[in-house]
């Protein structure tokens, strides 16, 4: 059966994703070395995206770590520094996919109020045919509810779908369900791949 709709992941694929080249400027790169071994930011931030608030989250941590507090608020505060810039040639895939006309879906570990600054930021991001943002839905990737829910409430069959995820562990967990996937590494890899399965030409993809 052919692919008849892509489903994006965003951090990496869409946009950047990199709070720790953002600690690294702000801090250096041996103090956050030390903050991350010290400080369990990134669990915390994957609380957020099963849908905890998210400046309560963050300030909460802050409080339990006094010696590091004000690094600690940077992660609610100056989040949208760390999810930057966008990747213009993933964009260019995504919109040139729906003006051929194929349904293109969002499967993102993503906190409820982030999500929202990051669709003021990046226009882009609202343009899904469907977005399906882990935070509201209180399931992550890889864990099976959330490629469900999505089959679900889109009506594809899993080989219908064409997942791009920069994580090994999302793309295998999509594939055990039948979809198509495409570990994601940068945009041109991703583009000859939507030419190899006939979704754009080469010109579209460029």
């Amino acid at each position: 059966m052919s692919i008849t709709a892509v489903v994006f992941d965003i951090g990496r694929v869409l946009i950047e994703w990199e709070p720790e080249r953002f600690y690294d400027r702000l801090i250096g790169p041996e103090r956050r070395k030390a903050l991350f071994e010290e400080v369990d930011l990134h669990g915390t931030n994957l609380d957020v995206d099963r849908g905890h608030p998210m400046r309560e989250s963050i300030y909460a941590l802050a409080e339990r770590h006094p010696d590091w507090a004000d690094e600690i608020r940077h992660w609610h505060d100056s989040w949208i520094e760390m999810a930057s810039p966008d990747i213009p040639h993933s964009a260019r895939l995504l919109r040139a996919l729906r003006a051929r006309g194929t349904p293109v879906y969002a499967l993102t570990n993503f906190g409820a109020e982030t999500f929202v600054i990051a669709q003021t930021a990046y226009p882009v991001l609202r343009e899904f045919d469907q977005a399906f943002v882990s935070a509201q839905l209180r399931c992550i990737k890889p864990e099976p509810d959330i490629y469900a829910h999505l089959e679900a409430a889109t009506g594809h069959r899993p080989e219908e779908l064409l997942f791009t995820d920069d994580r090994p562990e999302n793309t295998a967990a999509a594939a055990i369900r039948g979809w198509n996937t495409h570990l994601f590494d940068r945009p041109e890899t991703f583009a000859a791949r939507l030419v190899a399965e006939g979704l754009l030409t080469e010109q579209e993809a460029a």
